[in-house]
């Protein structure tokens, strides 16, 4: 997948507000322009969508698609740190996109207060240059990983339990590169566990879904090593930070032909 466009020069404004990305080597004006001319789509406007939503809007990705078909409830508050009280009882779409305002006027939201799924995921993927998933249901996160995977499209999968967390970058498309069913194999029955079961410290969301926002800013512009083929793997109990190396599965249906 090619990158995105950087399209025209950057405004006096632009280079005010995103000074401390231009003078990275690894960044600098094309790659601000890329990333203010790419599209991503996030899934779940929860405990790892709102840090990566937060994030990517003050790094000026140009639109911003959110889907997400839940409203705001108290408890989430002490994790899904774009929304406050006055936002308990909206729907989480309206809420992130109101905030997204305040935050960066200048990047574009499509707010879609429907549910991820196989029926609706192929047609939010158009136009879009990366996906980030924080979905909190297994269904849902394969739905977002056979989309992505079909429309060749960067996934950024994360997920959250307790004082843990993982998040990886997959094209499984590309040859020997894993896809994610390639990690998780093939079972939507399985039980999920959430973080109403479980509970998760607030912090955590937000140490994940910021490296979220990293992956799917490095699946834009990329920089750095390619971290396709990896799973990063955060313990903040143990105060623990591991990289495992993902294969790609050579029986893997989705990805292996």
């Amino acid at each position: 997948m090619a990158a995105p466009s950087p399209g025209p020069e950057l405004a006096d404004a632009e280079l005010d507000r995103y000074a401390r990305h231009l003078i990275l080597r690894e960044i600098g004006g094309i790659g601000q322009r890329r990333i203010r001319g790419a599209t991503v789509l996030v899934v779940g406007v929860g405990g790892i969508g709102t840090p990566a939503i937060q994030y990517l809007a003050a790094a000026g990705i140009g639109r911003l698609r959110i889907v997400d078909d839940d409203r705001v409830d108290r408890s989430n508050l002490q994790r899904q740190i774009l929304f406050g009280d006055a936002a308990v009882g909206a729907r989480k779409v309206d809420a992130a996109a109101a905030a997204i305002a305040r935050l960066n006027p200048g990047v574009a939201v499509d707010a879609h207060a429907i549910r991820a799924d196989a029926a609706t995921l192929p047609a939010l993927l158009d136009g879009v240059d990366a996906v980030v998933d924080g979905s909190d249901n297994f269904a849902t996160r394969l739905a977002a990983a056979d989309a992505a995977h079909a429309a060749r499209v960067p996934l950024v999968s994360a997920a959250i339990g307790g004082f843990e967390g993982q998040v990886a970058l997959y094209r499984g498309w590309e040859t020997g590169r894993p896809c994610y069913r390639c990690v998780v194999g093939d079972d939507p029955a399985r039980a999920d566990t959430s973080c109403a079961d479980q509970g998760v410290l607030g912090a955590t969301a937000g140490v994940v879904g910021t490296l979220a926002a990293v992956e799917a800013l490095r699946a834009i512009h990329p920089f750095g090593e390619d971290s396709v083929g990896k799973l990063l793997l955060v313990d903040l109990l143990g105060w623990r930070f591991r990289t495992l190396s993902v294969p790609a599965d050579p029986a893997c249906p989705t990805c292996a032909g």
